[in-house]
């Protein structure tokens, strides 16, 4: 109950960019972080927010020092640096991924868990976030993203042109809205780049 007050704020400020009026739920934390663990390696998590999904990350066995959290508002960032002291903490617009030398080669990380407002968001925005995420990614990492909306959040044409492809994880409807889970990765003919 405790963040759903500062989550409010936040979305009248600007509603584009928090896109919802209270945090996820843990039925979808669980949802969009299931397949990650200690051997995922380093994990980078976009628009964490109060931490919802950063607890469910750590609670899989993502190590504190392996999590970098990218946070658009200096008060959530805040609120973050108080709550999970041991992570790494970036105010940072997620759509300039690609221009931060956040890894080096040999700790890279094996997922991005995402939950910024995709929907909200134009296709420059969208295509700066996934292009920098597999930036910096590993071959064979993942993008998790949800949605409240019926289908991939990330237009099909924005897939193609960055030479990925999008499979459903799984939907909850112990969520405010009901939320589905995405699971973005290099299509297999962009595996390994040149």
């Amino acid at each position: 109950m405790s963040d759903i007050v500062p989550f409010l704020r936040a979305w009248v400020a600007n509603p584009k960019r928090v896109a919802a009026i209270t945090p996820s739920g843990p039925a979808l934390a669980e949802l969009i972080t299931r397949d990650l663990g200690p051997e995922t390696g380093p994990v980078l998590e976009l628009g964490p927010g109060t931490g919802v999904f950063t607890k469910a990350i750590l609670a899989h066995g993502v190590a504190s020092q392996d999590l970098t959290l990218i946070e658009f508002s200096p008060d959530f960032a805040h609120t973050l640096a108080r709550r999970f002291p041991n992570c790494r903490i970036l105010c940072m617009d997620a759509a300039r991924l690609g221009t931060a030398n956040l890894y080096s080669d040999d700790a890279k990380p094996g997922a991005v868990i995402s939950g910024l407002p995709i929907l909200s968001m134009n296709a420059r925005q969208i295509m700066g976030i996934l292009g920098g995420s597999f930036t910096l990614m590993r071959p064979d990492g993942a993008f998790y993203q949800f949605t409240y909306g019926p289908r991939c959040p990330v237009p099909h044409q924005i897939l193609t042109r960055l030479g990925l492809k999008a499979q459903r994880v799984g939907a909850t409807m112990r969520n405010v809205p009901p939320s589905t889970v995405y699971r973005i990765t290099r299509a297999p003919e962009h595996l390994h780049p040149n």
